[in-house]
């Protein structure tokens, strides 16, 4: 398809102008310095093992930082100004810089003396997705290219460019396109799922006995863990025959939501209290919600949900890409693997508290 912003965006061109960006003397396109800026023009002598992890408090964004410290990267982290400090970054050995994607001006001063910038910055789900992911995006990739940041690595939605009816989606692919023509070094690599977010949508409520939410979609995802993630992700940062491409990481298989609880249900034990919203019900509060202007970030993310319950399989075979990355397939989490040590030491625990719990009982 043709990459388009989406139309309620404004255009990379309107945000350079709105955005405090003014062009540079030099022959480079797209070098844009900010006001008070340092610039590093290309060719600056920095340290190849000096990256920049934005979103590093996320879900991948801290696999990411932990895995690349352990490597003996130098690593720098940028985050939203915010009341709670991520001290834990800090106490990993992370350096932590504040800046803001939708304030353009702030972020230069975080690329100073940077390499390598891995980008798993998204939205929360209460702003309007165009604010970080896209308005923000285009903003952190011209202010790397003005820096003379040396590699960016994008993370984006497996099938994210056969869905431009889906915004989020539309975006990602929009900022793969975005990336591609900026003329930076890149890799992108394309996600289907984390093992993760399983545990919050059902491992958890399954313990508690409360309600266990599906769909009655046939939907299969390959989720994979993001500590694998993190780690392929390093191999093809430090690989140069990888600049340029475009990845996608899956895990060894995929499931669909039941065989998902089943499993769950299998290792902790006990059934699971479901409850099924048909895919007809998505589609109509989607439909719904768009008759309402304040509604229309909701619309847009029941669209991507509507996408993940439909009838496809978010997977890719990988033999290929653990070829190139040299990673052997033994190495990679299953979601067997996963959730069966997640249940071992979580019951342990409660088998530990219950315990302790009778034994207070029995000294009172």
């Amino acid at each position: 398809m043709a990459c388009k912003p989406p139309t309620q965006l404004a255009t990379p061109g309107k945000i350079h102008r709105h955005r405090k960006f003014t062009a540079t003397s030099t022959t480079n396109p797209f070098s844009w310095q900010a006001t008070g800026a340092v610039n590093l023009g290309p060719g600056t002598p920095v340290r190849p093992t000096s990256i920049l992890v934005v979103g590093a408090t996320g879900t991948l964004g801290r696999q990411i930082v932990r895995r690349a410290l352990d490597e003996g990267y130098d690593v720098r982290c940028l985050l939203r100004p915010r009341p709670a400090p991520a001290d834990f970054l800090r106490d990993w050995g992370a350096t932590v810089v504040n800046a803001d994607l939708s304030k353009p001006e702030t972020i230069p001063a975080t690329m100073v003396g940077v390499h390598t910038i891995i980008d798993c910055a998204t939205g929360r789900p209460e702003e309007p997705i165009k604010t970080v992911d896209w308005e923000g995006k285009v903003a952190l990739i011209q202010c790397a290219k003005a820096m003379g940041i040396q590699k960016y690595v994008f993370y984006s939605i497996h099938n994210c460019d056969k869905h431009p009816e889906v915004p989020l989606m539309e975006i990602k692919y929009c900022t793969e396109k975005f990336l591609q023509d900026s003329g930076l070094t890149h890799v992108i690599i394309r996600l289907c799922g984390f093992m993760q977010g399983l545990i919050g949508q059902y491992a958890v409520p399954i313990l508690e006995e409360k309600s266990v939410w599906g769909t009655d979609a046939p939907t299969r995802i390959a989720y994979m863990d993001t500590q694998d993630i993190a780690r392929l992700t390093l191999i093809a940062l430090r690989n140069e025959k990888i600049n340029g491409k475009l990845l996608t990481f899956a895990g060894p298989r995929a499931w669909t939501t039941e065989e998902v609880i089943t499993l769950c249900e299998r290792l902790a034990g006990q059934d699971a209290n479901v409850t099924t919203v048909p895919v007809s019900v998505l589609r109509f509060t989607r439909q719904l919600t768009r008759f309402f202007e304040w509604t229309n970030d909701v619309a847009d993310r029941l669209a991507f949900s509507e996408v993940l319950t439909s009838d496809i399989v978010f997977s890719v075979p990988m033999n290929g890409t653990y070829n190139l990355l040299g990673v052997d397939q033994k190495d990679i989490v299953t979601l067997e693997k996963y959730l069966q040590d997640y249940f071992t030491n979580i019951l342990k625990k409660l088998k530990d508290l219950k315990a302790q719990s009778k034994q207070s009982d029995f000294y009172i």
